[in-house]
């Protein structure tokens, strides 16, 4: 069940950012990624709204999490799941931890996004 939860919360979460995404550029297009910003933004509202209402707030379920968090915002942006995960570090008190993630999902992220274009180039 949870994987068929995973797959119906992923399919709407990319929908919606086809949706989000062609409405923003449309409106606002230009060389300046507004639509990627404003989908990772509105993604890393969610999660963390979502997760502190799962984790904090509400009796625990075994379905909400793989529908709305791994499922749709997957589906939507993974961005909110390394900004959770930062949170996370950094309000348990790993603040390097924090900081290392940023900078290693960054840099290593933009290499990787770089040598995968170089090697298609070839």
């Amino acid at each position: 069940m949870k994987y068929l939860l995973v797959m119906l919360g992923g399919g709407f979460g990319s929908l919606a950012r086809y949706l989000a995404g062609t409405a923003i550029m449309s409106r606002y297009g230009g060389r300046f990624p507004f639509a990627t910003l404003a989908v990772n933004v509105t993604g890393c509202f969610l999660i963390g709204l979502l997760m502190t209402y799962f984790t904090e707030r509400l009796p625990p379920s075994t379905y909400w999490r793989p529908l709305l968090v791994v499922g749709f915002l997957g589906g939507y942006t993974t961005f909110s799941s390394f900004e959770w995960e930062t949170y996370s570090a950094a309000r348990d008190g790993g603040f390097w931890l924090a900081l290392l993630n940023i900078a290693g999902s960054v840099t290593l992220g933009y290499t990787a996004v770089w040598l995968g274009a170089a090697l298609a180039r070839r």
